[in-house]
């Protein structure tokens, strides 16, 4: 399927299902080059965990940001999992860690082809089709936490990787689980009062200023 970049909210051909978190091929992320911070592909949010203690990021403000919707199906571009950066990929949902710097915030994503750090007006507009939109289905929505809080309270033992028969649908990162259990999906429910604050796109930048501001 193709994103369209016709003026006004990009329309999306039908389809039957959402592309799952392993429907992309391979070869797309051996194509899209190393990574020279932890990652394992498919674990966004253990990415992020690891990245908020990465050295270039040390000493300025941080925020998680976890992306997803109520259909658990959001489109995002410029991913490293498609074969074409101008394919959207629909994750059920994605995390990212936004730092502010001088310049203003500015987003880390590990699976972005647009390299690290990305402005926020340009992750927004580029990846998520903000203030287009993608049609309602697949628009994101926001849940912004501290980063030192995302890390404190984060646990996730990676069962929502596993398929019925208990395998791992992906290869798990080459460092332990993180904390005990899981509480991976309240941060993903984002109808669900949980940690941090839940936004529109549209608000993002306020939340993050709030977010500063009360650090």
């Amino acid at each position: 399927m193709a994103a369209l970049h016709a003026p006004g909210a990009p329309e999306l051909p039908a389809t039957n299902a959402a592309s799952s978190r392993l429907a992309e091929p391979a070869a797309a992320l051996a194509k899209a080059g190393p990574v020279t911070h932890p990652y394992a592909p498919y674990y966004c949010e253990e990415n992020v965990w690891q990245l908020c203690d990465h050295p270039r990021i040390d000493g300025h403000p941080r925020a998680v940001i976890v992306l997803s919707n109520a259909e658990r199906r959001m489109a995002i571009l410029h991913q490293r999992a498609s074969p074409d950066p101008q394919l959207p990929v629909f994750w059920d949902y994605h995390v990212v860690l936004a730092t502010r710097r001088a310049a203003g915030w500015a987003v880390w994503d590990p699976d972005c082809t647009l390299g690290m750090p990305v402005v926020l007006p340009r992750y927004l507009e580029q990846c998520l089709a903000y203030p287009a939109g993608w049609p309602a289905p697949y628009t994101a929505r926001a849940r912004v936490v501290e980063a030192s809080r995302y890390q404190a309270v984060l646990a996730t033992d990676r069962s929502h990787m596993r398929d019925p028969a208990g395998q791992l649908r992906a290869p798990a990162p080459p460092w332990g689980p993180i904390g005990e259990g899981s509480n991976l999906m309240r941060f993903v429910q984002l109808d669900e009062p949980f940690e941090g604050e839940v936004v529109e796109l549209s608000a993002l930048p306020d939340a993050l200023a709030r977010l500063e501001r009360d650090a």
